[in-house]
């Protein structure tokens, strides 16, 4: 017989019991849905991530490029802004569409 833990006192009962014999709380019943939103998170995850790469590019373009009016104290080489921030943020635009697109 299928047996699942009592939330409140941790005691062992068996699945079709509505109630536990021991510490006598309602035991709530199981939704068949959990993994479902287990794996829309993964998704969502995934995109907030990609969002996160986005606005990191933006951020160090912003800056490496000198269009926030700060002289930085070290020297930034052109291929940052040419290419490694462009690609940092079209990698980010990736994992964000297939988080929202693919993402089981």
């Amino acid at each position: 017989m299928p047996t699942r833990q009592c939330p409140f006192c941790g005691q062992v009962v068996h699945d079709s019991l509505a109630e536990c014999p021991h510490c006598h709380e309602t035991i709530p019943e199981l939704r068949a849905d959990a993994p479902a939103s287990r794996r829309s998170d993964v998704g969502r995850r995934k995109v907030r991530r990609g969002l996160l790469c986005m606005l990191l590019a933006a951020v160090i373009h912003y800056f490496a490029g000198g269009y926030s009016g700060m002289q930085l104290p070290f020297p930034i080489q052109p291929v940052v802004t040419v290419y490694l921030a462009p690609l940092l943020f079209l990698a980010g635009l990736g994992l964000a569409l297939y988080g929202f697109l693919f993402a089981p």
